[in-house]
């Protein structure tokens, strides 16, 4: 089986412990690895550093420069480079267990998934603020609702590809400034009957730069996360429904604050709801038209 794993990067010396890790991978048996990094850079300056810190892995690479500054271009210049059954996606700041891609293809064979995800567990350094590494904020791992995974994420996936060829699935480029390009990726792919599975024991770990340790980063983040959530519902739902949709979101966001009221005491919990405040704020917004915010 040959399995490819993108890595997109822009600009990131952290790339190379993210190459060391899966150069450390423990594989199993029949299973032949190559990794795509795709350069998201306007020049491929990086090339040079990419391939040696790759040979020093032990790695087969495919370097691939995407320019410039838009994951989603990134992200398809790896769909396009994959010639696996499997294409699974990490950041370049983060790195994996050995055992990593081993839990992601036996969750795929076990249940026949389209993609399977693994959780992300966030690494706080000792400046990070208290009540942010209490909350662990930043840990990502897949949410249920109805007892589905609707949507997921690029940090931690191993995909399936006759998924995605046969649904023609790409990554938005309008979105690859904004964020919110994966989560659309896999809301069509669930949209369209895919599913998608949990390996909980495929971890990856990811470092916490300064600049998203504060409570207005965490705010954004969510608000623009719900405004990708509301340009699904407003592509599913016209007039006087679209206006419940609404205001079921106001009223969820009206539970929010008021849980962050009660929670005045507690910096992490409050900011908890806040967070979650702020991405059913986001709906609304979007439902109302509002153009969405370019987080990166």
């Amino acid at each position: 089986m040959n399995v490819d794993v993108g890595v997109c990067t822009y600009k990131r010396i952290a790339v190379a412990e993210t190459l060391a890790s899966l150069g450390a991978l423990t594989l199993p048996p029949g299973v032949a690895l190559r990794v795509i990094v795709a350069d998201n850079d306007e020049t491929p300056e990086a090339e040079a550093r990419i391939r040696t810190a790759a040979e020093t892995s032990g790695l087969d690479l495919a370097y691939v420069h995407a320019p410039s500054r838009n994951i989603s271009l990134a992200r398809n210049a790896c769909l396009d480079a994959a010639r696996g059954e499997f294409l699974a996606f990490l950041d370049d700041d983060e790195t994996v267990t050995p055992g990593w891609l081993a839990a992601l293809l036996a969750e795929a064979a076990r249940g026949g998934w389209d993609a399977v995800l693994g959780p992300v567990k966030a690494v706080y350094g000792p400046d990070a603020p208290g009540w942010l590494a209490a909350g662990d904020f930043h840990s990502t791992a897949p949410v249920e609702a109805g007892g589905r995974i609707l949507k997921g994420y690029a940090g931690n996936v191993l995909i399936r590809m006759d998924a995605v060829r046969s649904r023609g699935l790409r990554f938005d480029l309008a979105r690859g400034r904004q964020g919110g390009e994966d989560d659309d990726f896999f809301y069509r792919l669930t949209d369209s009957d895919g599913m998608i599975g949990f390996a909980p024991d495929a971890l990856a770990y990811e470092p916490v730069p300064p600049g998203r340790q504060s409570l207005k980063w965490l705010l954004k983040r969510s608000f623009r996360t719900g405004q990708t959530h509301g340009a699904r519902l407003e592509s599913r739902f016209r007039g006087p429904a679209r206006l419940a949709q609404i205001g079921v979101a106001g009223a969820k966001g009206g539970v929010c604050l008021a849980g962050a009221a009660a929670s005045a005491l507690s910096p992490a919990r409050r900011s908890k709801w806040l967070v979650r405040g702020s991405l059913h704020a986001g709906v609304v917004a979007r439902l109302a038209g509002l153009k969405e915010l370019q987080l990166y």
